[in-house]
């Protein structure tokens, strides 16, 4: 759980509506927070939607090396109170789909190959150490219901979804072997790993622009927000590993 000191928190994806929701809402908890974006003005922007005190970064996350670069930038941001990274937020996607299963175009495998599965790796192995050591680490992806029940034409979407999904449960795997499942010595789980699934995302700008529009099954990007600063104060053995449903019907 929560340490009861800010938390420093990484949201990658941070340029569009839900990055800037949840870099809003943690800020607004108090917690420490870098935005990051592929595009230098649009993440500034974002950063600065989201309100005073959240700091914007630009990062190919598709690049092992620039995540590098990414990670000692933080770090060196971090350094005058000697401070490391107890959570990350990944709000990385895309959407790409067809007609059917002979129509899946290698270029649009390519780009959610990209997107959802090399971004989150790239991610979580830089910082999967400081993570680890927090007394709070978190990290957390959104998937989609379309993982568990793929249709033809989002075949390559749900592959990918899919994928990233056993990378983030095999990170929980991780933080569970080196804190409570230790076969010596164990300690409490203090860091976790989890999938927020939705149907899909909705903000105020998709209302206004269709506002006949009922978007059932959609889950606001506030509520996902609010369950990402959810995470930093429930205890990390109840979460992770944990898929967890966001749905104006169900919440974790």
């Amino acid at each position: 759980m929560s340490t009861g000191r800010p938390l420093n928190v990484v949201v990658t994806g941070g340029s569009g509506p839900s990055g800037i929701a949840a870099a809003r809402a943690l800020r607004n908890a108090g917690h420490t927070v870098f935005t990051v974006g592929s595009d230098q003005p649009r993440i500034e922007g974002a950063a600065a939607e989201a309100g005073s005190g959240v700091t914007p970064l630009v990062c190919d996350l598709a690049d092992l090396a620039a995540v590098r670069s990414l990670y000692t930038n933080v770090q060196a941001r971090l350094g005058e109170t000697g401070g490391s990274v107890d959570g990350v937020i990944h709000l990385v996607g895309g959407w790409r789909g067809a007609k059917g299963i002979t129509d899946q175009s290698d270029e649009d495998w390519e780009f959610l190959e990209r997107g959802a599965i090399t971004t989150l790796r790239n991610v979580t192995r830089v910082f999967y150490d400081d993570l680890a050591a927090s007394a709070a680490g978190r990290f957390a992806m959104v998937s989609s219901t379309a993982a568990g029940t793929p249709t033809a034409g989002g075949a390559s979407y749900a592959a990918a979804k899919a994928a990233a999904e056993a990378w983030t449960l095999a990170v929980a795997d991780g933080f569970h072997r080196g804190q409570a499942g230790l076969k010596q010595d164990p300690v409490e789980q203090r860091s976790a790993a989890v999938v927020f699934v939705v149907k899909a995302l909705v903000d105020a700008a998709m209302r206004a622009k269709s506002p006949e529009r009922n978007f059932p099954g959609f889950t606001d990007v506030e509520e996902l927000a609010a369950a990402a600063v959810g995470l930093f104060t429930s205890p990390a053995a109840d979460l992770n590993g944990r898929r967890l449903l966001l749905s104006p019907e169900s919440r974790p």
